[in-house]
């Protein structure tokens, strides 16, 4: 069982991230380039009421290495990911549940909000030339956000009576509480360029968990038939 659970993952997060990286690619990484344009003064956002352009966004084949390494860094995050989400699965195929690759999207999809989708209602994804709070607070937030988001999804699918109600105070505990804030917002990168980037960075995170959900449950559900 061990040694199916970490093929699985294995294969599953390995086409999660690859597919990741490829989203990023088409849609999140030409925003990236653009704002590490404004971030190094080459191009000002309303400078004299006008956008000045000192030069063009570099394309994609400019830095192959860096590029690499975002597929090598999505491979390995996913293949994580797919690990954890293995290992939950696991869990609830020996409670009884029946696994099947279609409920796997849901607990793809389930990851995306514990992982992504509620620690970016306070701390959205930062496009470079955007200012941001204190990094470690940040972190610190964004950890225990992950958790309460991931127990409150497990109360409200598994708890009976009233838990999945905790279930639903634990997801919006953090949210209350508030993420960290800077004291100020001066940042040089346009606004409209940093919520674009915000949303491609969800899009493809949707799209990568929702795959690896798939992936896992299909490997682990043909183990579960056999």
């Amino acid at each position: 069982m061990t040694k199916h659970l970490l093929t699985s993952a294995l294969i599953a997060g390995l086409a999660a991230g690859l597919l990741a990286a490829l989203l990023q690619f088409a849609f999140v990484v030409p925003s990236i380039l653009e704002g590490e344009l404004y971030e190094s003064g080459a191009r000002v956002h309303f400078a004299d009421g006008v956008i000045q352009s000192e030069r063009a966004a570099p394309g994609l084949g400019d830095d192959l290495g860096r590029h690499l390494m975002t597929v090598a860094f999505d491979v390995v995050t996913y293949i994580g990911y797919g690990l954890i989400l293995a290992g939950l699965m696991s869990m609830a195929i020996l409670r009884g549940l029946t696994l099947s690759a279609r409920s796997g999207l849901i607990w793809g999809f389930a990851g995306f909000i514990a992982v992504q989708l509620a620690p970016a209602i306070g701390l959205p994804p930062e496009l470079p030339g955007t200012i941001a709070a204190d990094l470690v607070a940040r972190q610190i937030w964004w950890f225990a956000t992950v958790l309460a988001t991931a127990g409150g999804l497990g109360l409200i699918a598994f708890g009976r009576g009233i838990l999945p109600l905790g279930g639903i105070a634990l997801i919006l505990a953090p949210q209350l509480i508030g993420a960290p804030q800077p004291p100020a917002y001066y940042g040089v990168a346009p606004p409209e360029l940093a919520a674009h980037f915000a949303t491609l960075s969800l899009g493809t995170a949707a799209a990568g968990w929702s795959i690896l959900g798939f992936a896992v449950a299909y490997f682990l559900s043909r183990d579960q038939r056999g």
